[in-house]
């Protein structure tokens, strides 16, 4: 009884850790990788024939600068930065919650505990965190294709969404980014857990440094990429300003099948995979980090 008692407080400790460092995670990460995030997007908005702008990664670039500047590579990053914080805050809440559940006593995880921590972690960023950010972001990098961009800023754009398509407006795609959340996390928190558990061998204290972190961080972040960037692109385009002509995700899917065919799921890849490499490399750095030093000050 006592075991189970002070159980539940030291998991609902942990998992309060976790939701602040990943707060705090996620506001730094962003800061350093949104220009490949914006690249990304573009790429995956083009489309073949007489309307697409860019021919690739450096073309792209090439054309913002010119047109808006180098801070037109920063067009959007206002949406990112107020919904990067609770995103990387549900993230690591939810999946120290869960893995808290989940592990033995010696707070070593299963293969299918590591995989539903990771899964459960995506589905509560996507549906409090991730869809309403993500759609927004790709309405405000979409409108700047536009030569008469309609969103002055960040809650003048959120204003004139919900005005125009009411607050669903804001949730649009929801269903690709629970299973790219999902998947995402189920598989970068299994290859993270898996490595260090590698590492660490038989003895579950041993200390993994920063450096090997990020290492383990960018393996991870690649398996995520090549495992679901065609539900990214779907994503991307159920929540663009042309989502309109899409009836539902598995639409969207068939129809990029059809007119674009199968190499057009992996559009935007090379930015992606660079972002998200990066991106996961600095967030468990910088998680790690914090949770050491909350784990020092923080009983």
């Amino acid at each position: 009884m006592t075991n189970v008692g002070a159980a539940a407080p030291a998991g609902q400790t942990k998992g309060l850790k976790g939701i602040v460092a990943g707060g705090i995670t996620g506001g730094i990460e962003i800061c350093i990788t949104f220009p490949t995030e914006y690249v990304k997007t573009q790429l995956q908005l083009d489309e073949k024939g007489g309307a697409k702008k860019y021919t690739g990664i450096a073309d792209c670039v090439k054309k913002t600068v010119k047109s808006n500047g180098f801070f037109g590579l920063y067009r959007g990053l206002s949406v990112l930065l107020y919904g990067s914080i609770p995103k990387s805050a549900v993230r690591f809440g939810a999946f120290e919650t869960l893995k808290g559940r989940m592990a033995d006593s010696k707070g070593q995880l299963s293969t299918s505990g590591k995989l539903l921590s990771g899964l459960g972690a995506g589905v509560c960023e996507a549906i409090f965190a991730v869809t309403p950010m993500e759609t927004i972001k790709v309405k405000f990098i979409n409108d700047q294709r536009s030569a008469n961009p309609q969103y002055k800023g960040f809650f003048h754009g959120v204003r004139t969404i919900v005005k125009q398509e009411g607050f669903s407006g804001i949730y649009k795609g929801v269903t690709a980014t629970i299973l790219k959340q999902g998947s995402n996390q189920a598989i970068r928190f299994y290859v993270m857990e898996s490595l260090k558990d590698l590492y660490k061998g038989d003895d579950p204290n041993k200390n993994v440094p920063k450096v090997v972190v990020g290492a383990f961080g960018a393996v991870a972040g690649a398996a995520s990429v090549f495992g679901n960037t065609p539900i990214d692109v779907v994503k991307t385009r159920m929540q663009g300003l042309e989502a309109a002509k899409y009836k539902n995700t598995m639409d969207c899917a068939l129809k990029i099948w059809k007119n674009e065919g199968p190499f057009a799921f992996y559009k935007g890849t090379v930015p992606r995979l660079s972002r998200v490499c990066l991106d996961v490399a600095i967030t468990f750095m910088i998680y790690d980090s914090f949770m050491d030093l909350f784990n020092k000050f923080w009983h």
